[in-house]
């Protein structure tokens, strides 16, 4: 069943960064230009990654705004955007957040330092966007992945770590793919591929 849930939109997009920030050149960037009131979590340390600060950050942030939001997360972003909702799912406090962008996340084996994390289902529709060509995680870890965060996946190709240097600064794909959640929230299934939300996702890919 695909549904759409009009009535609360349009959300508000909320970027989460990954490892040193994004520069203005980032796609990020240019995505928040693509949306008014968009936002932005900020970090104490872009410099010292720790799940659970930043987690908090993301929480703390999304408390202070007025929903609904959907985030678009890269790298170590995603971590920690994925680790800030299972905070709020155990608190009942995630259905403000209806949407989910995961780019080229970090692999939470190399960043083990940073805390445990816990890669379990993301209580609301998200999809994860991985490249065949990331330093960071391997395209197999990233199917894996958007698989335990229940997660339509895309495969993006040659792509490096979907960042400035990998030539990803204005992004339309990345506009589409929010736009994509801000309108239809999706069931947090996507075994299916009759799903008209999966075959959405995989006709960008």
């Amino acid at each position: 069943m695909f549904s759409c849930r009009t009535s609360l939109w349009p959300p508000r997009l909320v970027t989460v960064p990954g490892l040193h920030g994004s520069e203005d050149a980032h796609w990020q960037t240019w995505l928040e230009r693509q949306f008014a009131r968009s936002l932005r979590v900020e970090q104490a340390d872009w410099d010292a990654p720790n799940l659970e600060r930043w987690a908090q950050s993301v929480n703390d942030f999304l408390a202070q705004q007025r929903g609904p939001f959907v985030l678009a997360a890269h790298s170590f972003g995603c971590l920690a955007a994925a680790h800030a909702l299972q905070r709020r799912a155990q608190r009942a406090s995630s259905a403000d957040v209806v949407g989910v962008l995961f780019v080229a996340p970090a692999s939470p084996r190399k960043f083990a330092f940073a805390g445990a994390f816990d890669a379990s289902r993301v209580a609301v529709a998200s999809i994860l966007v991985g490249s065949e060509t990331d330093p960071w995680m391997p395209l197999a870890e990233a199917r894996e992945l958007a698989q335990r965060f229940g997660s339509a996946f895309v495969n993006l190709g040659d792509a490096g770590h979907i960042n400035t240097a990998a030539g990803f600064g204005p992004w339309p794909r990345a506009k589409y793919l929010v736009d994509t959640l801000a309108h239809c929230a999706a069931p947090l299934r996507f075994h299916d591929d009759t799903d008209p939300f999966v075959q959405a996702s995989q006709a960008v890919a």
